[in-house]
């Protein structure tokens, strides 16, 4: 690693040392008390006649956020706090003087709520504005959980743990009552401790956004910084033991071999080693249930990247993150998934996970890829990884990372460091420098990126230098290009009238990337300018152009025998795109893009079509057509089309069908689960899948997979 770059780190870790967190925000942050609850709440929902919270003064006084900033909420809120040994327990009052008119659009579990009624709280348990939970529900009682890290810049909305709440309505508006047990959070080892806490209550009719502690209009409710904290919680000493066994049956067909029978059984473990460190382990780990993968189209010269579905890799993914832009030094989807997506044998592995102290965040994981039929090596492959990280003041940190692959014919290492320093309230900077080692590479086998934020309640800038050598290779992570030197930026302004056809904001944005190579070579570039308009019935819409050049070394194949020769091209194109307020029972939208595509031309249209019958049924049907007209051969199109259906009989028991076809690949696929979960991801599922491909293979499989939390301690 270069002196440079070391002394940049170095710099990093001092200047992240001024400034303190606590007081960054300014004075007089609202607080709340938790009491002890004398009996547990009845967990229906009904916080108005339960007589665990009578007495109990709520903390009310909620601000807005849109679409009147700094103005007292329209509708009046009340959350009471409490707990018992086992549990933390909120009661929401959301009174609404028009219960008729609540937006309920699902109740399937970890929905997207934004633009519907619905409450959400998120804790800072080490008060460290780094690290949080939240949980939301709406007033069908659904699910939400997500885990926050780098002071809430890193949400991850796929982590479940276990928790309950319910929901009512009535003449009043609606309320839930949330369980969270304390043994599914990670929280310090005091008697009686003061957690970070704030709330948002979401107004779906008239688009209202408000919150306890009042946050700026650039950021949202994951800003920990700006909590406000509940005092007086009394969490038992931190013992969390469970076993989650599972067994699985599978009837498969394909490749003229008749009906393969198989069955399986596996385990995963979880237990506390300290107040916040966690030890998870995992015996040939199973993602049966998980949903497919979304199809993509690939019109250029550089991998797709798709993102982790598998529950055991999603919780504390965050801790473990390190990279940005075309490089993400761990990809998970390494561990266990195959070129095209292919499932091999995980026989298991350990991950310890979480805080040492208030201040030091560790992550270390292992895994074991078993022997796969057909691979080129029968050799087992061990994957681990390393990463440490130690918070500062003011949203800053420093940390490291190690990667390692060994078997299978790979041997590869990567080595990182990495630094977050937060300026301000408004601004922060992140870097990262790594080098990969792989036996036959000798040289150029670097990376490192240089980010700037600026975010203010009207402007918002962010910039990045990254450079990419030709030898870098991190074999554990996903990287678009090598060989590249990368500058990309983006500034936007916000404009919000007080009173013009009904908008909530214009944003008129500019972003630029381009990249070259180590000899000046001027690979991509891509200047986007663009409007975006909101409205406050949540409709949305943009106008905009795009200015792109390719530089192409050696030419490729991009469909229909058509080839792209090597040469430079410069062209333009027109954007336009916008939807009606997906709130209704109906939503429609199109994105269009028309213009120059390399020595030819291109019309992409993506329409879309929602319906949802209340919160339990809705269905979405998407496509993505894009005309392509080159010069040396017959024009083609290339058409990727979705059906979603999704049904939810209760908050835990639903049924999703999800059918693509993928027009570039003549790949249709059919992907049908059920589930009816226990808690978290545990229950019973039924997933049926289907592909059928251009070669005229059809590949059947029925699974049935249960599994279930055992609570040791």
């Amino acid at each position: 690693m270069s002196r440079s770059t070391v002394c940049f780190l170095s710099a990093l870790l001092a200047l992240g040392a001024v400034g303190d967190p606590e007081h960054e925000h300014g004075v007089g942050p609202p607080s709340g008390e938790a009491v002890r609850l004398v009996v547990a709440p009845v967990l229906d929902g009904d916080v108005l006649g339960d007589a665990a919270w009578r007495g109990m003064v709520p903390v009310t006084g909620f601000i807005q956020v849109q679409p009147l900033a700094d103005q007292p909420a329209s509708q009046r809120t009340e959350v009471y706090i409490g707990f018992t040994e086992e549990a933390l327990y909120l009661g929401v009052v959301c009174h609404d003087d028009e219960p008729d008119a609540l937006v309920v659009p699902t109740t399937r579990r970890d929905a997207w709520l934004w633009g519907s009624d619905s409450f959400e709280v998120v804790f800072d348990t080490f008060r460290d504005y780094q690290n949080g939970f939240a949980f939301a529900t709406n007033p069908g009682g659904v699910q939400v959980d997500t885990q926050l890290t780098h002071g809430g810049f890193n949400a991850n909305n796929n982590w479940d743990t276990a928790w309950t709440v319910h929901a009512v309505t009535g003449d009043f508006g609606w309320s839930a009552e949330f369980e969270i047990p304390f043994r599914s959070l990670r929280y310090p080892s005091e008697e009686v401790q003061t957690w970070g806490i704030n709330f948002q209550r979401n107004i779906g009719r008239n688009n209202e956004i408000a919150h306890w502690a009042p946050i700026p209009r650039q950021y949202s409710l994951y800003r920990l910084m700006l909590a406000g904290s509940v005092s007086g919680v009394r969490p038992p000493p931190q013992r969390n033991f469970k076993v989650m066994p599972y067994a699985r049956g599978k009837l498969a067909q394909g490749n003229g071999d008749g009906t393969e029978r198989d069955g399986d059984a596996g385990l995963d473990v979880k237990y506390s080693l300290t107040p916040g460190l966690t030890l998870d382990l995992t015996y040939n780990t199973d993602f049966a249930q998980v949903e497919a993968d979304q199809q993509q189209v690939n019109l250029n010269r550089f991998s797709l990247f798709f993102p982790e579905k598998r529950p055991f890799f999603l919780e504390n993914a965050g801790r473990f993150t390190v990279g940005g832009g075309t490089v993400n030094l761990f990809h998970s989807r390494r561990i266990g998934i195959g070129e095209g997506g292919r499932q091999l044998p995980i026989d298991g592995g350990a991950r310890v996970s979480g805080k040492l102290g208030r201040a030091t965040n560790v992550g270390l994981l292992h895994m074991r890829v078993g022997e796969a039929e057909g691979m080129e090596s029968a050799e087992s492959t061990d994957f681990s990884v390393l990463r440490v990280s130690r918070e500062l003041p003011s949203r800053s940190a420093v940390g490291m990372f190690f990667a390692n692959r060994d078997g299978a014919g790979s041997d590869n290492q990567t080595f990182a460091l990495d630094g977050w320093m937060g300026l301000g309230e408004v601004a922060s900077v992140v870097a990262w420098a790594a080098k990969t080692r792989t036996p036959g590479i000798d040289e150029d086998d670097h990376a490192y990126r240089l980010t700037g934020y600026f975010d203010s309640e009207d402007w918002s800038f962010n910039g990045s230098f990254t450079e990419i050598g030709e030898g870098f290779n991190p074999e554990v992570g996903w990287l678009a290009r090598q060989g590249v030197r990368s500058v990309n930026l983006f500034g936007q302004w916000t404009y919000r009238p007080d009173d013009f056809m009904g908008l909530l904001d214009i944003k008129p944005h500019v972003t630029y990337f381009g990249h070259w190579d180590f000899d000046g070579f001027y690979e991509s570039g891509f200047l986007h300018i663009d409007n975006s308009y909101n409205w406050k019935n949540g409709a949305w819409a943009y106008t905009g152009f795009n200015v792109l050049h390719e530089g192409v070394k050696q030419a490729f194949p991009l469909g229909n025998d058509a080839t792209v020769p090597a040469g430079d091209y410069d062209t333009a194109e027109l954007i336009v795109g916008g939807a009606t307020d997906n709130r209704s029972a109906f939503s429609a939208g199109l994105n269009l893009v028309a213009g120059g595509f390399f020595h030819g031309e291109r019309l992409g249209l993506s329409p879309f079509l929602g319906y949802r019958l209340g919160e339990t049924f809705s269905t979405g049907l998407a496509m993505n057509r894009n005309r392509i007209d080159l010069p040396e051969a017959e024009a083609f199109t290339v058409d990727l089309v979705s059906l979603r259906l999704s049904y939810s009989f209760t908050p835990r028991i639903s049924a999703q069908l999800y059918i693509q076809y993928n027009d570039q690949t003549d790949l249709l696929a059919t992907n049908f689960r059920f589930s009816w979960l226990q808690s978290a991801n545990a229950g019973l599922y039924v997933v049926y899948n289907e592909a059928d491909e251009r070669t005229g293979e059809r590949r059947r499989e029925l699974i049935l997979k249960y599994s279930h939390i055992v609570d040791v301690l």
